[in-house]
């Protein structure tokens, strides 16, 4: 049964909500807790808090579930519905989800804003959307014991019906109308995890049909009519910037189609009445660029300086024990990483549909930060946020690029229509896309290991040298400390091996070149970092790296869980064909354990990844297939990286520009992969992104059996 997964903007939603005849609505408020970016916003007065989570039931009994959150792939529209449902006790096949428009109802809890990021969806909603369905079944309960007579213990909600003394039975639709007049209750009853039904059991998407099928509707294939939407291509400044100058707006004005011509400051818009006659208008549009200050900017002189500052100590960010032991070791090890900047490269790329209506403005877009883009919208028109009605659309994937604090693409897309005086489709082909900027940064360690004469570690000096993502960003003032970006050094200096005399030093580097986080932020390449050079350690030391892992580890039940886990179901001790080997790499990140074991063999000397076998404990698991899914895609996604990914700088501009030099991993080298899942904890943690970071070290591990005993300190691989 197919169930739709649609978009309402949120005057609809309130609209509909305040109206609704014969339905039950739940609503509520949850403070901030404390997360990386808690104080981004302040939080709602006690006397002016809005309902941020929703549920309504319609008298045929229909649950439907508003989702605050981005559906871009990682299953948000099943997994949060999930939670609801556990709770409430209703028919799963009569539950449906809606994307929610952007509004403070939907602050997030943690962020203090409507966002998705840092792999928090499911864990900040688990207790929220728990409380939700447990309201709803608590206020439908009641309804039924007022209409007969009866006490609410003497009541028990199951499937979409409550049941009562004497064999009443009411269905939820039938009792939607009197539950919805009851006053929502303060406190509830939540069920014991140990009676889940639904919760932990593997559940199939309710947007798969819709997606197969061609149905569902994603940001890039909006299109309203009667009033019919024009769309925008923009040609942006070659180097990051740049600037136009001077064009040849006339002769592209010329062009069928074609409805205007707009200078901006990034670059030039065509406006047209179709995609094909903007392209056109664009390919024969010429500007004369100023190139900007950063001309003259390139990977290879970037890459010198890094590799001059990570041989200084930098500012501080981690100091455990004594950093001077290192002196006294009997032998030191000392290797240097580097890793390139990388776009995102989404399935789909960016793009938003915009209608101005004097200071008022609709956007259609599939965004990650729905409270920024607002904002951002709201500021480039002079506006308030409340005259920005954002209607949330699916996305084809985002890694982080939605979810950019200077909104670049929104404020762009929001220009032109204002200035076209048309509603816009502002598209950025694949070439805009990955020539666009806000990359994953470029980024060099250096580290230096000292040993004593039996090989255990004595101190471990490392320095991290590379762009700030925070810094330059409103989230600087409460992010930053002390000059420490800590999406830098996240998974280095909070590293879980017990490492005596640990020191980081961090250089963040003003390069021109604009970054920001990518899936898995900075951990993509700490553990890249940490995890080869353990190996190596092992290696200094003749241990097998499971067992040296052990060691290091020894106090971390749930790291070492994880790590045997791995190594069992991967029969890491078991001989492998000839030319075949085995790595291994462990991380925590956004709250979860990842471990993979790759099996990797060289073919024409390039590496093949056979087989990854994955163990990982991301606390309660809402949905079994969902996160199976999820670390699939984090095992693509990372293995495209780690062995083809780059962009490079040439002259202050990006050098790549398709998936034909921009190499992501194709569908026939994608491993066979085998999940794992460490039964662990009552809450749920993270699951998008910690996935990715092992994925590179594991096959960088066991290449370094293949590669008779050559270390691969920088990325890509092939």
């Amino acid at each position: 049964m197919a169930r739709a997964i649609k978009s309402v903007s949120r005057r609809k939603f309130l609209r509909h909500s305040a109206a609704a005849t014969g339905a039950l609505v739940i609503s509520f408020w949850l403070p901030m807790g404390k997360g990386r970016l808690a104080h981004a916003q302040e939080a709602p007065k006690k006397a002016a808090i809005h309902p941020n989570a929703f549920l309504r039931i319609d008298k045929d009994g229909t649950c439907t579930v508003f989702v605050k959150h981005l559906e871009f792939g990682q299953g948000v529209t099943t997994s949060l519905p999930m939670i609801v449902a556990e709770e409430l006790e209703c028919d799963w096949t009569k539950v449906r989800a809606e994307l929610a428009p952007a509004a403070p109802e939907y602050a997030h809890t943690m962020f203090g804003m409507q966002m998705t990021g840092g792999s928090s969806s499911v864990v900040n909603s688990f207790d929220q959307l728990r409380t939700v369905g447990a309201q709803a079944r608590t206020m439908l309960v009641q309804a039924a014991a007022q209409q007969w007579n009866a006490k609410p213990a003497e009541c028990r909600a199951e499937k979409g019906f409550v049941a009562g003394p004497g064999g009443k039975r009411a269905s939820y639709g039938q009792l939607a109308e009197a539950a919805g007049k009851l006053p929502v209750p303060e406190k509830v009853t939540l069920k014991d995890p140990k009676s889940f039904q639904l919760i932990g059991k593997p559940t199939r998407r309710l947007d798969s049909a819709e997606k197969v099928e061609g149905r569902a509707k994603f940001g890039i294939d909006y299109q309203r009519l009667p009033n019919r939407v024009h769309v925008a291509l923009v040609a942006h400044a070659p180097t990051f910037g740049g600037a136009p100058k001077s064009m040849n707006a006339d002769k592209v004005k010329a062009v069928p189609g074609v409805t205007h011509v707009i200078e901006l400051p990034r670059g030039v818009a065509v406006v047209a009445t179709n995609y094909w006659s903007a392209k056109k208008g664009r390919d024969a549009l010429v500007v004369n660029w100023d190139p900007g200050p950063n001309a003259a900017v390139s990977s290879d002189a970037l890459r010198k300086q890094f590799l001059d500052l990570a041989k200084t100590p930098g500012l501080p960010a981690k100091k455990a024990g004594n950093p001077e032991a290192i002196k006294s070791a009997a032998k030191t090890l000392v290797a240097e990483y580097e890793v390139p900047f990388l776009a995102h490269a989404a399935m789909e790329p960016l793009n938003c549909t915009v209608e101005v209506k004097g200071e008022n403005v609709e956007m259609w877009v599939g965004s990650q930060f729905q409270t920024v883009d607002q904002q951002a919208a709201a500021k480039v028109m002079g506006s308030k946020p409340e005259q920005v009605k954002l209607n949330t659309m699916l996305a084809g994937g985002g890694f982080g690029r939605r979810a950019n604090p200077a909104s670049d693409y929104i404020k762009e897309a929001v220009e032109i229509a204002a200035r076209a005086k048309v509603p816009v489709k502002t598209i950025w082909t694949r070439e805009d896309d990955i020539r666009g900027g806000y990359y994953r940064p470029m980024m060099v360690h250096r580290v230096e290991v000292g040993l004593d004469a039996q090989g255990g570690i004595v101190g471990w000096n490392h320095a991290i040298v590379g762009p700030s993502i925070i810094g330059g960003t409103a989230f600087e003032p409460m992010m930053v400390k002390d000059g420490i970006d800590p999406t830098s050094t996240e998974g280095v200096a909070d590293t879980h091996y017990a490492i005596p005399n640990l020191s980081v030093g961090l250089h963040s580097v003003k390069t021109g070149i604009p970054v920001l986080w990518w899936r898995s932020v900075g951990h993509s390449h700490t553990a890249f970092v940490m995890e080869t050079m353990i190996d190596e350690i092992a290696a200094a030391q003749k241990k097998d790296p499971v067992q040296f892992r052990r060691e290091l580890l020894a106090k971390n039940p749930r790291m070492l869980a994880v790590l045997d886990l791995a190594a069992s179901k991967s029969g890491w001790t078991t001989p492998l064909p000839k030319g075949v080997a085995r790595g291994i790499a462990i991380h925590e990140s956004f709250g979860s354990v990842c471990a993979h074991v790759a099996e990797v063999s060289l073919e024409g000397g390039q590496p093949k990844v056979r087989r990854v076998v994955t163990a990982f404990d991301c606390g309660l698991v809402v949905n079994p297939l969902s996160v199976e899914a999820q670390l699939q895609s984090a095992i693509a996604f990372g293995l495209g990286a780690a062995l083809y990914s780059k962009i490079t700088i040439k002259d202050g501009a990006a050098e790549q520009s398709n998936f034909h030099d921009y190499r992501v991993l194709r569908m026939n080298e994608m491993p066979r992969v085998e999940v794992h899942l460490v039964a662990g904890g009552d809450k749920p943690t993270g699951v998008g992104e910690p996935g990715v970071p092992p994925v590179a070290p594991a096959v960088a591990n066991a290449l370094f059996a293949l590669n008779g005993g050559k270390r691969i300190r920088t990325l890509p691989m092939a």
